[in-house]
């Protein structure tokens, strides 16, 4: 059986099937998470902290991304496979073609994913030309987490909200493929996937969205620390991981799952 593709994706916006996307960073729980029904896995720069250790998302390199991403892929054969541009691999249209061509060449990546605003519309339009798929990052960006003063809920007044909507169709009319749309109110996060004819993933973003994606180290109970709000420790409810994994999948495809707790 062949990778789910765009196509598909795209469907299961029209039909209003939800989207379970999560991220992995190697082979043995990439075949776990298929097993399971997931339909996306998110090769995330997350790894960063959940894998090596580091205080955020940004140390880690392209080189890193690759490597994992192949993992991922070489585990799979069915799931849709997005690998995350690490901080600064796309600082320049250039970087961002070469950067990305070689995550499809070398990782095997489906699709790229990069963070920010109208301002990378022209980046995206330059990738899509060449046939490189792009997800679209907006609401809360890891990368930019010390320019914003920390991991805080986005779009919470009229103005940025707006401004949140005319970037989300802005980055749709540029050539993005898909929307990953983090730590938003919910009423925003209806807002922006009604506006969007591209499948809109939450993670803090409400229900309404296309499908929701978290780090599989935070809904397994794993990560030290803190768990965000928009989390949950699926592990716990379950006592194995095969199971924890599909009752997310059941919970995100009944709508069960992200609940008013997890919503801001």
């Amino acid at each position: 059986m062949s990778r789910l593709n765009l196509t598909r994706l795209r469907q299961m916006k029209a039909e209003h099937n939800k989207i379970a996307m999560l991220t992995a960073y190697d082979a043995s729980f990439s075949h776990v998470l298929e097993q399971a029904g997931v339909d996306v896995i998110l090769v995330g720069d997350s790894l960063g902290m959940v894998i090596q250790g580091q205080e955020s998302t940004l140390p880690v390199t392209v080189e890193d991304m690759i490597y994992h991403c192949r993992n991922v892929v070489r585990g799979s054969d069915k799931v849709f496979v997005i690998a995350d541009m690490p901080f600064m691999s796309y600082a320049n249209e250039d970087q961002a073609i070469a950067n990305a061509a070689r995550l499809m060449a070398e990782g095997g990546a489906q699709m790229v994913k990069l963070e920010g605003g109208a301002v990378m519309a022209s980046t995206i339009e330059q990738l899509t030309a060449r046939g490189i798929p792009v997800c679209a990052h907006l609401g809360l960006l890891p990368q930019s987490v010390h320019r914003v003063g920390g991991y805080r809920v986005q779009g919470r007044d009229a103005e940025t909200a707006d401004e949140l909507i005319r970037d989300a169709i802005a980055l749709q009319e540029a050539g993005a493929d898909m929307l990953v749309l983090e730590c938003v109110p919910a009423v925003l996060g209806e807002k922006v996937t009604n506006a969007l004819t591209i499948p809109v993933i939450g993670i803090g973003a409400g229900g309404i969205c296309d499908g929701q994606v978290l780090v599989l180290y935070d809904m397994l109970g794993l990560t030290p620390g803190k768990r965000p709000r928009f989390s949950y420790d699926f592990l716990a409810d379950t006592g194995t991981i095969q199971s924890a994994i599909s009752k997310y999948v059941t919970d995100v495809k009944s709508g069960q799952f992200p609940t008013l707790e997890q919503q801001y």
